[in-house]
């Protein structure tokens, strides 16, 4: 079959491409920008790249007219913008319009679990893109699911962050609320399976493991699993403005999904049917299975996809990839150049190894304060860390960093800050090699914005002194395995 693929470069997405083409299909992703599949999304054999804005109808003309089906796995949970349940219809509209001039037979979503009444504002906006796409000529299927459990999700993310880091947790009352989780293979196995199937047209499938637990029973669970000593005390006094808040704080989440996740924990999220096995007969995951296979994936330090890869203000805003050249005009910048001797793919291994576990090779301690103070005004912080240990590619979440380029063959790395600034700020290493001579360059740019923009960098500037060059040097000497 053919298959358009809409949100290839997410959590979802990224795991379901290979999925499809191990399957025999054809696939065509449908991305914003091109720059934003990894690396190894863009080598599957098989795939095609097509770009288009959802927002904007007239740039979708790229998809194929003979597709045979379309996934749609796109939201905006992290979006900070007030508007964003305009945009997602938008985003709908714009997808089912561009759909039906082609000869697509099905639209698959997966949304999340909505059956009660009083839903919270993410809930209604999903139910909302739902009857949207429902609405179009081509049939429908949609997956609904409660929490996903994999390596890299979101709601794993910050309940290993929670039991990890709290021996005794002061929590508010939704971690009574039941839940139906469900393993991130299970969730591919009923995409793969409900695709060309003649039983799923115009069906609605609630999807979700074998085990109905409370939040709280899925933290003493996680616990156990770990074997862990851990005690909860639930109180009634902590508002979801709060407790978005202390998960920001806690978590590696930030507060608009923190806010996003809190919200929607009132609402009970179980199966009320199981239609879905008829159709897609598979025996899922329990919750304890799900968390073992998770962790083998962050053992092996071979996490596919990763919420983090998210940008930090939505899918709906990805013009940081235009930042490929750093600006120039109106920017202040603080710039080291070392010259070095040792091998240049030993260097280039420790800066494609910076940030997370490794950390920034020079006063860790200072920049994990800074990530801190960026969690208490309400910014990502330095909890996301880094997907994997050695492999980093353009639009990876990199603790409060965003990538922008990752050349590899030219020897250049260039972040873009993800933490509250006055300003906007970019961090770029670069090796070069002239005349037989090699040097490090390492250039930090900012942008400020208006005085304080300004007050705030001479501020940081005995800071950039010491911090700057001491992560340089020890950027080509530390020793590092290849």
């Amino acid at each position: 079959m053919r298959i358009l693929l809409k949100g290839a470069n997410g959590y979802i997405g990224t795991r379901l491409l290979p999925v499809l083409q191990a399957a025999g299909h054809d696939v065509f992703c449908l991305v914003r920008d091109k720059r934003r599949l990894k690396e190894e999304q863009e080598n599957q054999p098989q795939g095609h790249i097509i770009t288009g804005d959802l927002l904007k109808e007239e740039s979708l003309s790229q998809i194929p007219k003979d597709i045979d089906a379309a996934f749609y796995l796109v939201h905006s949970m992290g979006n900070a913008n007030g508007n964003f349940k305009e945009l997602e219809e938008l985003s709908a509209h714009n997808f089912i319009q561009a759909l039906e001039k082609t000869n697509c037979k099905q639209i698959i979503y997966l949304t999340g679990i909505v059956n009660d009444e009083e839903l919270s504002e993410h809930l209604t906006s999903r139910l909302s893109v739902e009857n949207i796409l429902k609405s179009s000529k081509i049939a429908h299927t949609c997956l609904r699911a409660a929490i996903i459990i994999g390596s890299g999700s979101a709601s794993f993310e910050m309940i290993r962050d929670l039991t990890e880091k709290l021996p005794i947790m002061v929590a508010p009352k939704w971690l009574r609320t039941r839940c139906q989780p469900i393993a991130i293979r299970d969730v591919l196995t009923y995409l793969e399976g409900v695709l060309g199937n003649e039983k799923a047209l115009n069906q609605t499938f609630d999807i979700g493991g074998p085990n109905i637990l409370t939040y709280k029973e899925m933290l003493l669970g996680f616990a156990k699993a770990r074997k862990l000593k851990r005690y909860i005390i639930t109180v009634p006094v902590l508002t979801p403005r709060l407790s978005s808040y202390w998960l920001n704080l806690v978590t590696s989440v930030n507060y608009n999904i923190a806010s996003s996740l809190v919200e929607s924990m009132k609402n009970e999220v179980i199966c009320k049917e199981d239609f879905i096995k008829e159709v897609v007969p598979h025996q899922c995951f329990t919750y304890e299975d799900a968390l073992k296979l998770a962790f083998v994936k962050i053992e092996q330090n071979s996490i596919v996809s990763s919420w983090r890869d998210a940008l930090n203000r939505g899918y709906l805003q990805t013009n940081f990839m235009d930042q490929v050249k750093v600006p120039q005009n109106g920017t202040l910048s603080y710039k080291v150049k070392r010259n070095f001797t040792r091998n240049s793919k030993e260097v280039l291994v420790n800066i494609w190894s910076i940030g997370g576990d490794r950390g920034w090779y020079y006063l860790d301690w200072l920049w994990n304060l800074r990530g801190l103070i960026d969690q208490l005004v309400g910014g990502v912080g330095t909890r996301r860390g880094r997907r994997s240990g050695n492999k980093i590619y353009a639009g990876d979440a990199l603790d409060f960093w965003r990538v922008i380029l990752a050349d590899k063959k030219n020897k250049r790395l260039l972040l873009y800050a993800e933490m509250k600034l006055p300003g906007e700020a970019w961090l770029e290493f670069k090796i070069i090699e002239r005349k037989g001579t090699k040097f490090l360059s390492q250039v930090a740019t900012f942008r400020p914005n208006g005085l304080w923009g300004r007050l705030y960098w001479w501020l940081m500037w005995p800071f950039h002194l010491f911090i700057f060059n001491g992560m340089a040097r020890n950027l080509i000497n530390y020793q590092n395995r290849i």
